[in-house]
């Protein structure tokens, strides 16, 4: 039994992996709510707090300067390196800390690290502007995913088709989500150029999928002409994970660091999404309305 024929029989139960996976992702969100107030982790510039980028050569450790902070400051410390693609060597130190108190922290730095006052750039972000960054940032996002929709139901005219697109991108969203709170990541007010391309991003294969299936129905039969989505798709997702993966390691900004990770996820995610469930949402609509 070759690939296709293996999809036509089995695909309804492929499509559940996708739907339990949503399932799963709108759980572990909703723990996380009901445990810390929030869906995911955010850092200073969404909650408030002090964010300090600090130049520096000199070899630290990391865990004991955050401990160090912690106690110093009285208050929740996350300290990261910046390092030289080239040599690897460390040259600089972002430190976040949601304590307003920004002189205390240069004064507690100063205990454990030699430097220059030109040396460290630090902004505050009080939190009640924290919040309200944090919902405009929600709003962007809500108006986006609508504005999206709209455009989709637009193309297809059809309700089934145009539910099955927008439903996988709510399964990317959801599920990155997901993914990126159990690996600890915290969004940023950046986060939003990242999820911002996830929406573009989730939809490109589905609708490519879904021209293909509904708008050319001369080329072949359902599932051929799935297979060839499937072909294009595979390729655009492959290279530019690819891509993306490359210039993760290369960068030595926190903030492309931050946007590539979502990414990434997302185009990882995106593959359950669209070539199990979007699929075969579609391979049951051609079949109750006899599209061949």
């Amino acid at each position: 039994m070759g690939v296709k024929d293996f999809y036509q029989k089995h695909h309804y139960k492929l499509f559940w992996i996708p739907i339990i996976l949503i399932l799963i992702s709108l759980i572990s969100l909703g723990i996380g709510y009901l445990t810390n107030g929030e869906i995911i982790q955010r850092d200073v510039s969404l909650k408030g707090g002090i964010s300090a980028n600090l130049i520096t050569n000199q070899n630290i450790d990391i865990k004991e300067l955050e401990e160090f902070l912690s106690s110093k400051l009285d208050a929740e410390v996350s300290v990261r390196s910046l390092v030289e693609f080239t040599t690897r060597e460390q040259s600089g130190l972002i430190i976040e800390t949601s304590s307003l108190d920004s002189e205390r922290l240069r004064e507690a730095l100063k205990d454990k690290i030699d430097f220059e006052d030109d040396k460290i750039s630090i902004e505050e972000v009080g939190p009640s502007l924290g919040v309200a960054f944090f919902k405009q940032m929600i709003t962007a996002l809500l108006v986006a995913f609508l504005l999206m929709a709209i455009v989709v139901f637009v193309m297809f005219r059809s309700v089934a088709p145009s539910l099955a697109v927008v439903l996988a991108a709510f399964g990317d969203m959801i599920v990155t989500l997901a993914i990126l709170r159990l690996i600890g990541f915290e969004l940023s007010i950046t986060s939003i150029a990242g999820f911002l391309l996830v929406i573009g991003y989730s939809i490109d294969t589905d609708m490519l999928l879904t021209s293909r299936v509904l708008k050319r129905r001369g080329e072949g039969s359902v599932m051929d002409r799935i297979f060839g989505a499937f072909k294009t798709g595979i390729t655009m997702t492959l290279t530019t994970l690819v891509a993306l993966i490359v210039a993760y390691f290369i960068t030595n900004s926190s903030v492309l660091k931050g946007i590539f990770t979502i990414i990434i996820v997302a185009l990882i995610v995106d593959l359950f999404m669209t070539w199990l469930m979007n699929t075969s949402i579609l391979i049951m609509y051609c079949k109750k309305k006899g599209i061949l």
